[in-house]
């Protein structure tokens, strides 16, 4: 494990900062923003609608496990 800057290599540190910074920025424009979808309600389609979609992962019906998907872009 890398415990000081002077250990990482450049692209260590470049995606090290780019992560920081993508997080301070997308902190900072949600704090000047706010959530726009604050307070609204979802529809009662669009509710059975992820509901059923989520049941169809769940079931294997839909998407990849999230372990095969791993392994395979590990190859």
């Amino acid at each position: 494990m890398i415990t000081t800057v002077a250990q990482m290599t450049t692209e260590d540190f470049r995606i090290m900062l780019e992560s920081i910074v993508t997080q301070t920025i997308e902190k900072k424009l949600t704090e000047m923003m706010g959530d726009p979808d604050f307070g609204l309600t979802v529809r009662r389609s669009v509710r059975d609608r992820l509901i059923r979609q989520q049941q169809d992962v769940k079931n294997g019906r839909y998407g990849h496990n999230f372990d095969d998907a791993v392994a395979r872009m590990e190859t």
